[in-house]
């Protein structure tokens, strides 16, 4: 794995995919997000590290612009102006990203077997956050009769 750092776009695949969405017809882009988290979401077995690099990617695209979510900065991520993401888009990165995060995941994997696991899962797990977060809870209401 051509990796320098634990960031959405700190790996190769990553990139690679950043540049496939620059290199695609603004309309398109959309549609190559969607179907990258699609597959890592609906993965059957072992998820592959590569479909989980490209999902990961594809989620902080999605979580930067959601309330809270971090602008991709990244001299890796895409250059071109992102599209607005429908926010059916969420609950698909958020499936993703669950199952990049589970056992059955190589990416996880691999990550778990290096020093920089933890902080990987931590970045993983705020991208998740950003994209559901949990509401406040409600203070119980009692209704008179």
């Amino acid at each position: 794995m051509g990796t320098w750092d634990t960031g959405p776009f700190d790996n190769d695949t990553a990139a690679d995919f950043a540049f496939t969405f620059d290199e695609s017809a603004p309309e398109d882009r959309e549609g190559l997000v969607r179907a990258t988290l699609s597959r890592a979401a609906r993965a059957r077995g072992e998820i592959e590290a590569s479909d989980g690099e490209e999902a990961v990617a594809a989620a902080a695209l999605v979580a930067s612009q959601c309330p809270g979510g971090e602008p991709v900065t990244s001299s890796f991520g895409p250059d071109k102006v992102l599209p607005v993401f429908p926010p059916e888009l969420r609950a698909i990165a958020v499936d993703a990203l669950d199952r990049i995060l589970a056992e059955e995941s190589e990416l996880a994997e691999l990550w778990d077997e290096s020093g920089d696991g933890p902080r990987w899962r931590r970045g993983v797990t705020r991208l998740r956050a950003v994209l559901a977060p949990v509401p406040p809870p409600q203070p119980d209401v009692l209704l008179d009769r």
